[in-house]
Formats: structure tokens, sequence, C-alpha cells
């Protein structure tokens, strides 16, 4: 499938080493805003709405793993980015890991925050059926239950009603096709491939994708890092905000400042 011209945001310095922040299925790259400021002090930050997602196009599925860092290397491109930092949430996070093993000359750091090498692709077949039969709203009350412990969503009613808004937002077909894209990825191979320094952060009571699944992708991947936030679900970045953005500045000042630069004859 050809990449889309996916919509994305870029905040802090132009000529700074740029970081690209992939979201999480269902959300946009607006979860990604308590992060972004403190990013973008000395980072070329890229948010960006994976297809499906947002303001991002839903083009007629199926879709595979590889069809969404194809729109990630076509952003990069289109950017003029030789190399990036890669930081993905869940979805996001599977994008980063196999863009990271496939395409290693295009990754300086990777981060990989509540996500999977391979889930149970059950649920995600149940869900991408209930989308095409009643849209991606009827999910809302249950997903964000999720992403949220339910203490920090009674303290935080307006970031659950933001959340929700994002849910109902996506296209229901891209939504149900990146759901297909979950069911049916293996990442366990590739982890051994992946070069670029790697943190892996998981969500203590996180109950889409429990801690289980990063330690495996901790332990495959050479040389990685895990951290766990507590409390935390899901979106672990959205409720231990400031553990999330220093863990990430931390990370991506160890790992340097790569090669940037203009993208020609980077693929």
């Amino acid at each position: 499938m050809t990449a889309v011209e996916v919509a994305y945001t870029e905040d802090g310095p132009a000529g700074a080493p740029v970081v690209v922040l992939s979201n999480s299925l269902g959300a946009t790259r607006g979860m990604w805003d308590p992060q972004v400021p403190a990013l973008a002090e000395r980072y070329r930050v890229v948010t960006y709405d994976t297809r499906g997602h947002g303001e991002s196009p839903a083009p007629a599925g199926p879709y595979t793993l590889d069809d969404l860092v194809d729109d990630v290397l076509a952003l990069l491109d289109r950017l003029g980015v030789r190399q990036a930092h890669v930081a993905g949430l869940s979805l996001g996070g599977m994008t980063a890991m196999r863009l990271a093993a496939r395409e290693p000359e295009r990754v300086r750091s990777l981060a990989v925050l509540c996500s999977s090498a391979k889930a149970d692709p059950q649920g995600f077949l149940d869900r991408a059926a209930a989308a095409r039969a009643g849209g991606t709203a009827q999910f809302a009350p249950t997903v964000v239950q999720r992403w949220l412990t339910p203490g920090h969503a009674a303290e935080h009613p307006d970031l659950v009603a933001r959340l929700a808004a994002m849910i109902e937002g996506a296209d229901d077909e891209g939504y149900a096709a990146c759901c297909e894209v979950v069911a049916g990825m293996d990442l366990r191979a590739d982890l051994g491939r992946i070069a670029a320094p790697t943190l892996v952060v998981s969500g203590a009571d996180d109950p889409a994708l429990p801690p289980d699944h990063q330690r495996l992708i901790a332990d495959g991947i050479p040389g990685a890092d895990l951290l766990t936030l507590s409390p935390a679900a899901h979106l672990a970045n959205l409720e231990r905000t400031l553990e999330t953005t220093g863990a990430l500045l931390g990370h991506l000042d160890a790992a340097g400042p790569g090669r940037g630069g203009t993208a020609e004859g980077a693929r």
C-alpha cells in the first residue's frame, strides 16, 4: 500500500535533533501534549496522527504494520530528516519497534511505552468487527477505563472527556484496520535485531497490555532499559507525566544527537 501523508505538528528548534512521537490505538497526537513542551526546549519534536486517527487520512484497508512504518518514513523524508529518535506508545510502540528493526539507520534511539511484541489477537479482531458494525464511539467508556486508573480518571474529568473525544473521532474503518494490524503483528523475531539504544516503559496497572508484555520486549532488545511506572494504566505518559517526560529526556540525551540532516539517499 502507498504511504499516506499523515497529519503532524512540529515544535522546537528547527535545527535540533528530531524526536518522533507515535500515538496509541484510538488516540491522536494530542496524547503527547504533556511531554512536548519540555522535549521541545532542545529537540525538534514531531507528533503525528497514525492513519485512520485524528486528522490523518483513513485509506481503505487492510493495513499492515509495515504500512504504518512506511507512513513514518514518508513523513521523515517529507521533513528532510535522515535520522530521528522515535518513541511510541501501544500501537505507536509497535510501529517504532518495526521501524527500528527494518530501517536501523533511520532510528537514533527508541522508546517503547506500554506496548507489545505479540498481543492476544482475538480481542482486537472482535473490536475491529464491532467498530465496523457500530462505530468507534461505543468504545469510549471502556477504552478510557483501560487508559487511566480509576483514581486518576475520577480526579481529571476533563482529561476523560478529551480522551473519549479522540476515540469517537477515529475513522471507523481506519480504527478497525489498525485493530487488525495489532491482531496480526508478531515482532518477537525483530527484537534481537534492534540496535538503537532502547527505553521500555511499563504501566504497573495497565489492563490492556500488562507489564509482562514490556518485560518480554526489554529482555529481547539487547541492552534495553525497563522502567515501570506506578500507579499507571495504559496511557502511562498521561498519568505519570513528570516521570515519563524525565525518563524520555534522560534517554534522548544519553543517546546523543544522531546524524539528523537531509533524508536524501537515506533509504
